[in-house]
């Protein structure tokens, strides 16, 4: 693909992204010329993540994709949460090894990812392989003399002697409520406020059974939200670019992070702080009770393909709640269905080679997706500015009036767009032998005028999971997703 003309229509200049911390729009200023460092938290590995937990994740692709797109180079960490109450609590029932527990749900969790096209991360780190960083970081915060020992054996954190905290959340200390932290809600320690929050968990054998870890504070664990701090700061540096999450995460945890990354380095933490709204189904809250609550293979057992679920849970802007319907689902099918018969169109005339020459009708086709995704990642004004240059570029093929270098230049733009989307396909699986023979059959009896044998083969056709296109080249089997 020649993408010169493409390059010279994205300015990564124009990029303005919404920052929690500020409330506001603003432009990216990298730590470092031409390159980012991302952080997105990733899953507690308990379970089979749900569609909400990748509402979130494929949020994060398209972060990464987009700022890709305009040109920057991408480190990204994900972390795995494999040792919180959770997990514990998970292998304990079973009674097995903490890694035995959490082992097939971490596999899952990457089949799930390359289902839904989601690009590989730089690096996964595990919370259990960075104790000893964890231990570290603890060290730092108890000779800052922000953190305490409780009469319990636990090491806690004062969010008193950190007077920027509620900043992100745009909370007030005087205003939190008591419970706030994560100490009122999971950990039942004696403390010197109830908001402060836990840094490390001291061993209690019924709870905890076998699982610990040996510390200069004790046997125990360290805190859920400690772990986010220690691998981010290892990996990426004491100071980020962007880190992104839900927004139930945006308190405490990634409050939590921001008070014990800061108050150990001094230095900003992160510069551009990113979340995404909620995911409902059916206009309710996803809950078991309600019977509403979805896995990603769920859906595949219910016929959705990967691109599909991708589909439908980036069409909607990542700020605003989305609302799954699977009555929609129609809709998401047919949507894609146009922009990869468009695909199969093109194929049929573009130059084989060569470089393509956009029209103006392209080139602006590139500047109003380009601006969509420049725009706080507004996937909605991005998809529109395709559809509508598809389907004027579609009456034009209609008149054949599309040349095979215009042609070619209109592949050039989509497979850049895809670069960013991950759902449009472009190259078909090979059709088997037995499907081709029946093409041939079909084509035979057509020209006999033999409709009735016709139909036999295109009703196998179908039978078998494709459909038939009528192409300028002949028929083609496409494989129904």
């Amino acid at each position: 693909m020649s993408i010169e003309w493409i390059m010279e229509g994205v300015d990564p200049s124009k990029v303005r992204l919404f920052n929690t911390a500020i409330r506001e729009k603003e432009s990216l200023h990298p730590l470092r010329e031409g390159e980012l460092t991302l952080y997105t938290c990733g899953p507690t590995v308990y379970n089979f993540a749900h569609i909400g937990n990748f509402r979130t994740y494929l949020f994060e692709d398209l972060l990464r994709r987009t700022l890709e797109f305009f040109g920057w180079r991408v480190r990204q960490v994900m972390n795995l949460t494999d040792v919180d109450d959770k997990t514990i609590k998970g292998a304990i029932r079973e009674g097995v090894t903490l890694e035995a527990f959490t082992k097939p749900y971490i596999e899952a969790f990457f089949e799930d990812l390359e289902a839904l096209r989601i690009q590989p991360a730089s690096s996964y780190p595990k919370a259990t392989d960075y104790i000893p960083q964890m231990i570290e970081l603890i060290h730092c915060l108890l000779k800052k003399g922000v953190a305490y020992g409780g009469n319990d054996g636990s090491i806690y954190y004062s969010i008193a002697k950190f007077p920027r905290y509620g900043a992100l959340s745009h909370l007030k200390l005087d205003e939190l409520k008591v419970g706030a932290g994560e100490g009122a809600l999971h950990d039942e320690y004696e403390k010197e406020s109830a908001s402060d929050f836990v840094l490390w968990k001291a061993y209690d054998p019924d709870r905890d059974g076998g699982i610990f870890w040996e510390s200069p504070f004790g046997k125990g664990r360290p805190g859920w939200h400690l772990e986010c701090s220690a691998m981010a700061m290892d990996l990426l540096g004491d100071e980020i670019d962007i880190h992104v999450g839900g927004v139930d995460n945006i308190f405490p945890h990634h409050e939590n992070e921001i008070a014990q990354s800061e108050a150990c380095t001094g230095k900003c933490f992160v510069r551009h702080w990113m979340h995404a709204d909620h995911l409902i189904v059916d206009g309710k809250k996803m809950s078991k009770s309600a019977g509403n609550f979805f896995t990603i293979r769920d859906l595949f057992a219910k016929g959705f393909s990967g691109d599909e679920v991708r589909y439908a849970l980036l069409q909607t802007h990542y700020r605003i709640q989305l609302n799954f319907k699977f009555d929609e689902i129609e809709a998401v099918r047919a949507s894609l269905e146009r922009l990869n018969a468009f695909v199969r169109r093109l194929k049929g005339v573009a130059a084989p080679d060569g470089e393509g020459r956009p029209t103006r009708r392209t080139e602006a086709a590139l500047k109003g997706f380009a601006e969509g995704l420049a725009d706080d990642l507004n996937i909605s004004s991005a998809l529109a500015a395709l559809f509508d240059w598809l389907r004027e570029t579609n009456s034009l093929l209609d008149m054949k009036k599309v040349s095979a270098h215009e042609a070619r230049a209109a592949l050039d733009l989509l497979t850049a767009a895809n670069r960013v989307l991950g759902f449009i396909t472009f190259d078909e699986p090979p059709v088997p032998p037995e499907i081709e023979q029946l093409l041939r059959c079909r084509e035979e009896a057509r020209l006999a005028k033999n409709w009735a044998e016709a139909d036999r083969c295109r009703g196998e056709v179908l039978k078998r999971g494709y459909l038939i296109e009528d192409t300028p080249k002949g028929p083609q089997a496409i494989k129904q997703r």
